[in-house]
């Protein structure tokens, strides 16, 4: 059987008794088999078996007349969930069950958490055993782990698939209720969720904040100061400070400004620098002297960071690595599964006695004793919400094997997550980072008698201790500075003269909050307790898919339908998106893994309403089935799908519709709506009037552009879902005294509407600059370039959708560009038949649309190229599409390699069984 495993190896036990170990993966199976033995029979029963019906099809005919058989979820008769065996496995199902009938003992040893106990508990109910069944934990995969998890079973923990099982209930329950609330009031398809619902809105706060948000500039003057004698190594002899004050009045700097662009009330008594002052300042001062008026010197220590768990190596892999969430976890789980670290799913920071013990001792043999801290360090922390702690993510085993130890054993992703664990378990074991900070204050008179104080600060790292092995990664973008960052200041006394050698007034501006990137997603979402670091990957997956948020380089922008969705969700279901009743139903859930409450009453609660939680909570507001199927019809979609941008130079209000065909501009002008397409690609906050403006001049039914005088049809420029292009309105069709006969012809068989012509803008084109020359152009394609005086067959020059081409006959050849569409002659393209042709990978191909450097796995360079289904990435090997978030112009090389990373992981696609070859199988199974 496929993903079986045994071996000739002596039992654990060594009492005879046979033995199903069963676990999720065939790479788990494979790899733990040899340590178990022959006694041992292990199997993968490849993820989930079981889950509640998706449809209307999955549902059992007996259950096809209940009333709740769609929802999956009884909520009139204990909350009973209707578990069915996905179709995908039931052979699978089947196999296991064959299995248990040739062995004594079922050991399932799916994964240390929540969800691998209900995955247990599913495999439970679905093979119905008529055997002894024990739990298998372990937390890595070695030898030593599996054999003592093998000696060490338990039972069933009810008390962790009851808290599984509520939070599937609870999210099927929160997404039927809901969802077809947005499919009434704002676009069909959508979907709600207990978690993805909040974490979609904390994007889209985040964007409303960058929308409203007004930039203010402010002055200084950065300086250059020198100590005008040789400091050998004592410091360097220069070095730069910043004016922060003016005759007592310290300087405005940018946390002084609200997002308003005013001062805050806090900081009404500091001076605003402006260009003017500035300049003046700075010609005032030149050729003056300055003195060092103070010196504050302190010693600086730096702690080691604590191991990972779940939500910090998604972090820190998305800020090092580039990687998504979705990524890292993926990596993290191959890792897992062939034994190089510990079980990648956790919201502990502790390590094992001889985790601890096999760090200290690798610290000191690559870096020396004086590096590493005098006594172990363990590191423990409140996570809110914390899942059932085990360990900290780390190297896997009793001996951490090294990077270098690894690398040939591992593929590019798998090396560098490695390495990032093995640096930072190492780290946490090191001595604290030592050196000295140093603050310096300079006064200077100018000519004009103001006094002026400079300011320069620095930083020396004496004893780099731990930052030897690792130094975490900052987000820059909010002001994050490296650890190991140095800056070196001389040493200087109070007292001392200095000369300024260079006075350079500094323009500064305001910027508003940055976008959140999914490692600072999910820091937030653990900041405010929402949902579990191990399904973060998911939900961002999920938000995206549901084209709710799409990605700008490595931001994620929220798209138009969820400022929509989440402004429904605030104003009339406002608990369910409330951080603070999320947050402390997950505290509610905890209790149910506690054991302190009981599932059903929590659930019944929850749903019919009662006493729960805190003040104000879904359950206290008399519970979900009354807060969704009360005053729906009261919610007015035209209000909810409006969202109002700012007033245009006349003072017409402008705003974005989110329409059931997608996003569009409206203002009313003159009495009259006039609406304009919004591009798919354009941020919500670099929505600005100008821009509003420039749509509107391109109206919905197009620019016109003049009349075809050939024709007499008028031509227009429109921008299409794929594309701008130009196209002929056609007149109506006239229909004369024959027209109750061509309705009866109509209905024998349809006549052909008459279609536009229609063309694709040049790349070098665009709505708003061609020309009705260039539209007449660009509708006269095909261009007749000659014809060939040997075979007699036409040549043409076309623009088609891989761009521009030669075709004659059935033969066709790529143009260059596509002023050779028009420009080309029939010697040339004579010339270019008269070439062999080549087929497939051979062909001539056009260039790419972008290059992004080496993939980091393949080490071959990644490009950009417009395929068949549209624009992919491809190193050679593998091609990934790009997906609706993605666009070519914003990919960066990390996204990229990304892409590639996921279509590597699925592998090549499964091929169907021939005709051909089932007929053989046939014939052989018949002679033997």
């Amino acid at each position: 059987m496929a993903g079986t495993t045994r071996t000739k190896r002596t039992g654990t036990s060594g009492d005879g008794r046979r033995r199903l170990v069963i676990v999720e993966s065939p790479t788990k199976a494979r790899k733990i088999a040899p340590y178990l033995g022959s006694d041992y029979v292990v199997e993968s029963s490849r993820g989930h078996i079981r889950d509640l019906p998706r449809g209307a099809a999955d549902v059992p005919a007996k259950y096809k007349g209940q009333s709740w058989a769609r929802l999956g979820v009884d909520v009139d008769n204990g909350f009973e969930p209707l578990y069915v065996i996905t179709p995908d496995k039931k052979s699978t199902v089947s196999e296991l069950k064959s299995l248990l009938k040739d062995v004594d003992e079922l050991y399932l040893a799916t994964d240390p958490d929540r969800e691998g106990e209900a995955i247990a508990w599913h495999l439970l109910e679905a093979l119905k055993p008529k055997i002894p069944v024990r739990r298998m934990v372990f937390h890595e995969v070695t030898e030593q782990a599996i054999r003592a998890a093998a000696e060490s079973t338990r039972d069933l923990d009810s008390d962790l698939v009851d808290a599984q099982e509520t939070r599937r209930i609870l999210d099927r329950l929160y997404g039927y209720e809901v969802s077809p609330v947005l499919w009434k009031k704002v676009m069909p398809k959508l979907s709600a969720g207990r978690v993805q619902s909040v974490a979609t809105r904390v994007i889209v706060e985040r964007e409303r904040e960058r929308m409203r948000f007004t930039s203010a500039s402010y002055w200084d003057i950065s300086a250059v100061m020198d100590t005008g004698g040789a400091q050998g190594e004592t410091g360097p002899r220069s070095f730069p400070a910043r004016l922060t004050s003016v005759d007592g009045a310290r300087l405005a700097t940018g946390r002084d400004f609200g997002p308003d662009g005013r001062l805050k009330e806090q900081s009404q008594d500091v001076r605003v620098l402006g260009e003017v002052d500035a300049n003046r300042l700075a010609e005032a001062l030149a050729g003056r002297e300055f003195r060092v008026t103070s010196v504050e010197e302190k010693p600086y220590t730096r702690r080691p960071y604590a191991p990972f768990m779940t939500s910090t190596l998604q972090q820190e892999a998305g800020r090092k690595l580039r990687f998504s969430s979705e990524r890292t976890m993926r990596v993290a789980q191959r890792l897992y599964e062939n034994g190089y670290i510990t079980y990648m799913r956790t919201d502990s920071t502790t390590l094992s006695e001889s985790a601890l013990s096999a760090a200290r001792s690798q610290a000191t043999e690559l870096y020396g004793s004086e590096y590493v801290a005098d006594k172990p360090r363990q590191y423990t922390r409140k996570v809110k919400n914390a899942q059932e702690a085990h360990e900290a993510i780390r190297p896997a085993g009793e001996v951490f094997r090294t990077p270098g130890a690894v690398a040939a054993e591992l593929e590019s992703d798998e090396f560098r997550l490695y390495e990032l664990i093995w640096q930072r378990t190492i780290a946490s074991q090191m001595a604290d980072a030592k050196g000295t900070t140093m603050s310096v204050r300079i006064s200077g008179t100018a000519t004009s008698g103001e006094e002026c104080v400079f300011s320069a600060s620095g930083r020396t790292i004496t004893f780099p201790g731990f930052l030897k092995a690792y130094v975490e990664s900052v987000d820059v973008e909010a002001g994050g500075e490296a650890d190991d960052k140095q800056s070196r200041l001389p040493r200087l006394a109070r007292d001392q003269a200095l000369t300024a050698t260079e006075l350079d007034p500094d323009s500064h501006a305001t910027s508003p909050p940055p976008r959140y990137s999914e490692p600072s997603l999910v820091s937030k979402l653990e900041e405010l307790g929402i949902g579990r670091p191990s399904t973060y990957a998911s939900i961002i997956n999920t938000i995206q898919d549901r084209g709710y948020v799409w990605k700008k380089g490595s931001a994620l922008v929220p798209s138009w339908v969820a400022f929509s969705v989440v402004g429904l969700l605030e104003r009339h279901f406002e608990r369910l998106v409330d951080y603070d009743f999320t947050a402390a139903m997950e505290d509610e859930l905890d209790r149910i893994a506690a054991g302190d409450e009981q599932r059903t009453e929590w659930l019944s609660r929850f749903y019919f309403g009662g006493e729960m939680g805190v003040d104000g909570s879904i359950g206290r507001l008399g519970g979900l089935k009354k807060l969704v199927g009360s005053g729906v019809e009261d919610i007015d979609a035209r209000e909810i799908n409006s969202i109002p941008m700012f007033p245009d130079s006349e003072g017409r209000q402008v705003y974005v519709r989110v329409g059931r065909y997608g996003p569009y501009l409206e203002r009313e002008v003159d009495g009259q709506s006039q609406r304009a397409n919004l591009p798919e690609d354009l941020p919500p906050d670099e929505l600005t009037p100008e821009i509003a403006e420039k749509l509107f001049a391109t109206p919905q039914e197009g620019r016109v552009l003049g009349t075809d005088p050939g024709s007499g049809h008028e031509i227009v420029a429109k921008e299409g879902r794929f594309g701008p292009y130009v196209t002929e309105i056609l007149p109506e069709p006239e229909q004369g005294e024959d027209g109750a006969k061509a309705g009866k012809a109509k209905k024998a068989k349809a006549a052909k509407p008459v279609k536009p012509r229609t063309a694709s803008l040049f790349k070098s084109m665009s709505v708003q600059d061609v020309t009705l020359e260039d539209a007449l152009r660009l509708l006269s394609l095909p261009r007749v370039v000659g014809t060939d005086p040997e075979s007699g067959e036409e040549i043409t020059a076309q623009n088609g959708r891989y761009g521009p081409y030669l075709k004659k006959g059935k033969d066709s050849r790529s143009l260059s560009s596509e002023e050779q569409i028009f420009e080309i002659t029939l010697d040339e393209a004579l010339k270019i038949y008269a070439e062999p042709k080549r087929r497939g990978r051979q062909a001539a191909a056009k260039p790419p649309l972008k290059e992004l450097g080496d993939d980091p796995v393949s080490g071959k360079p990644i490009v950009v190229k417009d395929g068949r289904f549209g624009p992919y990435v491809t190193d050679g090997e593998y091609n990934a599409s790009l997906r609706k978030s993605d666009s070519v112009d914003d990919l960066t090389p990390e996204r990229a390699a990304e892409l590639l990373a996921e279509k590597r992981a699925k592998g090549p696609a499964k091929k169907k069984a021939t005709t051909t070859r089932r007929k053989t199988a046939s014939a052989t199974k018949a002679k033997s």
